[in-house]
């Protein structure tokens, strides 16, 4: 005879199993974007990084690689979190951009797994 409360268990355990995928999951995604407040009567706001002024509805890139609008900013960049281990990531400020090379040879490129943001 089959006992009941094992058949709900089993289900159970499925959906847990799920719901943590979900949330490692979650960690993969663009998490790197903020929120300006703007009010209805604005028409400039101003950039937090550069402290450059900008007209509402237009959008830019500022000094730290974010690409902004009056509403918010978001990185302008993926960031690499998986790539050999003989690879070492250094972020070019110029290209707005990770480049991951050899450690021992900064001219040899390393392949990117997995990167996360833009």
């Amino acid at each position: 005879m089959l006992r009941l409360d094992v058949c709900f268990y089993f289900p159970m355990k499925k959906y847990l199993a799920v719901a943590l995928l979900l949330c490692a999951l979650a960690s993969l995604t663009n998490a790197s974007c903020f929120q300006n407040p703007i009010k209805s009567d604005m028409t400039h706001c101003q950039d937090n990084v550069d402290n450059t002024w900008h007209a509402v509805g237009s959008s830019w890139r500022n000094s730290a690689c974010w690409d902004c609008t009056c509403t918010g900013c978001c990185a302008g960049f993926s960031t690499p979190r998986w790539f050999p281990d003989d690879c070492v990531s250094e972020f070019d400020a110029k290209r707005c951009e990770y480049i991951v090379h050899k450690k021992d040879d900064p001219t040899i490129l390393c392949p990117i797994y997995v990167s996360v943001g833009k």
